[in-house]
């Protein structure tokens, strides 16, 4: 409940934070992506809000430091997957080990407990 609560706190004056900024930020400005002055642009200059230029900025900026993060923690993703194919194949082994050692008590006689002692792993 306290979580809600907080994240209510936050969420609901950041959105009017950026109502309020759209809203005051509303003048036309022009997007060029045509770096070269020529008499014939090959991109087409558009007119757009200048609240939409920056979330839209915004955006970009969250998706390449969520690619970039995402990226450098190949590594750590890639070591983790090992230990869990190592952890499965550990865990294999020791199932093996327990069923060849039910095998042995079960095929050793209560009179025989000397010798099963020495041939069982698991005691």
């Amino acid at each position: 409940m306290f979580k809600r609560l907080v994240s209510w706190f936050i969420l609901v004056p950041l959105s009017l934070l950026l109502v309020v900024f759209a809203l005051a930020n509303r003048q036309l400005v022009v997007v060029n992506f045509d770096p070269l002055p020529l008499q014939t642009p090959l991109l087409a200059a558009v007119e757009v809000p200048l609240f939409v230029v920056i979330y839209g900025v915004l955006i970009a900026g969250i998706f390449l430091g969520g690619f970039a993060a995402w990226f450098a923690q190949s590594t750590q993703r890639r070591q983790k997957r090992l230990w869990r194919r190592q952890a499965r194949n550990l865990e294999k082994q020791r199932d093996n080990i327990s069923q060849k050692g039910t095998s042995i008590k079960a095929v050793t006689t209560p009179g025989a407990r000397e010798k099963s002692a020495l041939v069982d792993p698991l005691r």
